[in-house]
């Protein structure tokens, strides 16, 4: 006896046709990682939808990628990724949204997920997309007075001396 194999996303696919109709969003994989890439003009109204008609009610990741010089890369130059889990059904699945320079800004997730914040922040800090609508956003890991984004791929491996215009803490002081 053999059983029928049902795609775990169809209830998903379907709703997301009902709800915003075709078009709206491309699909991939690679292993067992089903992304839809959305524009980032459609992004929050996709997100909506999966979180409260689809039940992707946690947003375990949220994280940035620079594809500048990458081979074969024709998207946008930055891409940042939502991966949502659906708790019941344990569906995974991650959305990824690009922009361009010079200013690279996404809607903000937060007031879908709290989790968000500190995620937006981190992204905004290392690569410096801008995410309209958060509440708090300024750098979480770099000093205020950094002006770079490091994790970006045109910032120098070694920095641009920035270093020494910092003060030096002690270990009692930080």
């Amino acid at each position: 006896m053999s059983q029928a194999v049902t795609d775990p996303h169809a209830t998903t696919f379907k709703t997301l046709a009902t709800v915003l109709g075709d078009g709206v969003f491309s699909t991939s994989q690679y292993l067992d990682n089903l992304r839809l890439h959305v524009p980032a003009s459609r992004l929050i109204e996709l997100l909506t939808v999966l979180k409260n008609q689809c039940g992707f009610s946690f947003l375990a990741e949220l994280g940035g990628t620079d594809y500048l010089g990458y081979p074969g890369h024709t998207r946008h130059r930055f891409e940042v990724h939502y991966v949502l889990l659906n708790i019941d059904t344990t569906e995974r699945l991650i959305v990824k949204a690009g922009v361009d320079d010079p200013n690279p800004t996404l809607p903000s997730a937060y007031p879908l997920w709290r989790g968000a914040d500190w995620m937006e922040r981190e992204v905004y800090d290392m690569y410096g997309i801008v995410f309209e609508g958060h509440p708090d956003l300024r750098r979480i890991l770099m000093p205020e007075e950094f002006t770079a984004f490091p994790l970006r791929k045109d910032y120098p491996l070694r920095g641009r001396g920035e270093r020494h215009n910092f003060q030096k803490l002690s270990r009692e002081q930080s």
